[in-house]
């Protein structure tokens, strides 16, 4: 070749080499077995030994060594050899398919149970609070000012009888109030033989004001007719109770003045109590009105029964529970309120139902998914939906598995493990394919020969 064309030659790959970066050499695929390009020699040829932490997989290294992260030592990383790791055509968004060998399997203690159905049932345990039955709770008012002269009931948790009478209060206004009435009543009967018909009138209409606001004044009918007979007014007014029950609040003492819209008495009636059961919000699928519950009394052997009449529609804020509600009868008054009960509620059973062990599912927190075994080794991630869990270590699947196939339900995490570091390293380990910069021609591939180059 002549000087001239070796130098003009030199120039040109030198050039070339200059814009397209650093190459290296070969051997060929082709007909030019000393001028065949290869990538470059900053990556890793696919045969290069790696090595990984057990405890950081994400940390890879070319040569031996300890982890940066942990300090312990280096492992060698199995590469994906025929028939093992990662399949070629079989990965999906779940995660690729791993072949793991028998010896491996029982090192690391895999099991595997198989996707069934069956009666899924579970009883729910609880606290309970028992409370006072609302509509027989009401507090006792004072409607007019006046002065405690007597009480009938002077302690808290004393039993009162419908129509006992509680306490006496002394009113200067009821009083006045009761003079009116007597002296309407008389004007009454001396204007009835009126000759004027307005006039007999407005003597009844005006017996029937007094009348009226006596009777605001909680002054019953026997009381007014009791007045009407004496002539007299009497100083003091009696309070009765409207129901029977217990005294549970007290706010007053004799002597004590009080005005009109004061609590004087809180009662309740606790022959019927309502019991509070905190329900965990993952537990309400299970339950409805009307299934029994059985409630356990800290100081009774035989447990007392009832039924849930209300499920609350609201979550309580603080413990994140909704309340079920039952009612019980309390004729021997054993139940006291704000006692802690045990509560246990029977659900109905749901029949003939795809489940699987709780234990087989790795729970990421967004997506729950299990290993199923495809026979030969071969192990397969696959996204589940699942649906009620009972006591028993089972959970209803609803969507991702069929009946009858094999899953994995112990060393499932190794296997995730696994399936999550070769996948990583497949994708570290494989050369990115970037696009020139612009303006910058494409370099040449390593199957392209120096004098395909030249040719163009």
């Amino acid at each position: 070749m002549p000087r001239t064309s070796t130098f003009f030659l030199t120039g040109f790959l030198s050039l070339l080499l200059t814009l397209t970066g650093p190459v290296v050499f070969s051997p060929p695929a082709g007909e030019h077995p000393h001028l065949h390009l290869s990538a470059g020699p900053g990556e890793a040829h696919a045969e290069t030994q790696k090595y990984t932490c057990s405890m950081h997989p994400f940390i890879i290294r070319d040569k031996p060594g300890n982890c940066p992260i942990c300090g312990m030592t280096l492992t060698p990383l199995k590469t994906a050899g025929p028939g093992k790791g990662a399949q070629p055509g079989k990965e999906n968004t779940q995660g690729g398919v791993i072949t793991i060998d028998p010896v491996t399997q029982q090192n690391m203690g895999v099991r595997l149970a198989t996707v069934s159905r069956r009666d899924m049932s579970r009883t729910i345990r609880t606290v309970g609070l028992v409370g006072y039955e609302e509509p027989h709770q009401y507090s006792l008012n004072s409607k007019i000012d006046g002065w405690i002269e007597r009480l009938y009931v002077n302690e808290t948790g004393s039993q009162v009888k419908k129509g006992a009478p509680l306490l006496e209060i002394y009113s200067p206004d009821l009083v006045t109030a009761q003079e009116e009435y007597l002296l309407a009543l008389r004007n009454k009967g001396a204007l009835a033989n009126s000759e004027v018909p307005e006039i007999a009138a407005s003597g009844s209409r005006l017996l029937e004001a007094s009348r009226k606001r006596l009777r605001y004044w909680d002054i019953s009918e026997a009381q007014i007719k009791n007045l009407e007979k004496t002539g007299t007014a009497k100083k003091t007014l009696t309070l009765y109770a409207k129901n029977s029950g217990v005294i549970t609040q007290k706010k007053i003492s004799e002597g004590m003045f009080v005005k009109a819209g004061m609590e004087l008495f809180q009662i309740a009636d606790i022959s019927t109590v309502w019991v509070y059961a905190d329900i965990y919000e993952y537990e309400l699928p299970w339950l409805k009105v009307g299934q029994t519950a059985s409630i356990q009394l800290p100081y009774q052997r035989e447990p007392v029964r009832g039924r849930i009449s209300t499920i609350y529609p609201y979550v309580e804020a603080k413990t994140r529970t909704v309340k079920a509600r039952i009612d019980l009868a309390n004729p021997g008054f054993e139940l006291k309120p704000d006692m802690y009960v045990n509560v246990s509620i029977e659900t109905q059973a749901i029949k003939n139902v795809l489940a699987i062990p709780v234990e087989a599912v790795i729970n990421s927190g967004a997506q729950q998914r299990v290993f199923v075994a495809l026979g030969d080794g071969k192990f397969q991630p696959r996204l589940v939906k699942l649906g009620l869990q009972t006591e028993d270590g089972f959970v209803q699947v609803v969507q991702g598995l069929s009946e009858k196939e094999r899953i994995v339900v112990s060393a499932q995490f190794m296997l995730d493990s696994e399936s999550t570091l070769r996948a990583a390293t497949q994708k570290m380990t494989e050369p990115e394919k970037q696009p020139p910069p612009a303006g910058k021609k494409p370099g040449p591939k390593a199957e392209e020969s120096l004098d395909s180059l030249f040719a163009k």
